[in-house]
């Protein structure tokens, strides 16, 4: 049974940190792509990075977090992270942590997006929420 669990959410202020973990059973992150996604009330999931280890630590991020957040994998761990910095309220959301087969992970190009149907076991998802 493949578990993904998700940690580290909670409540910043607009400007500051907050790091997520995704800890991953029965499951090894460096065999495919691995990916954050996060939902606002009443919007829809939007994927905010990913990261593909076996293809030289290739990794998307959205263009509303670059810059601002930093997605790393621990393989040894088998722990996928997201930094966030620079957070603001709009960055308020559940994120889900998620895994997929290697083509999940964009590869970069201008029209490259993720796709919430490529990724096949998600967490249950930790709350952030950025205040002004």
């Amino acid at each position: 049974q493949v578990q993904l669990v998700e940690s580290g959410g909670g409540s910043a202020q607009a400007g500051g940190s907050l790091r997520l973990s995704c800890a991953a059973s029965g499951y090894t992150y460096s065999s495919g792509c691995m990916g954050w996604f996060r939902q606002a009330p009443g919007k829809e999931r939007e994927g905010v990075a990913s990261i593909y280890s076996r293809g030289g630590g290739r990794t998307y991020y959205a263009d509303s977090v670059k810059g601002r957040f930093t997605i790393s994998e621990d393989n040894a761990e088998n722990t996928v992270y997201l930094q966030m910095n620079s957070l603001k309220p709009e960055d308020t959301a559940v994120y889900y942590c998620a895994a997929g087969p290697p083509f999940s992970c964009p590869l970069g190009t201008d029209g490259a997006t993720m796709w919430r149907n490529n990724f096949g076991y998600w967490g249950q998802g930790t709350q952030v929420t950025v205040s002004s």
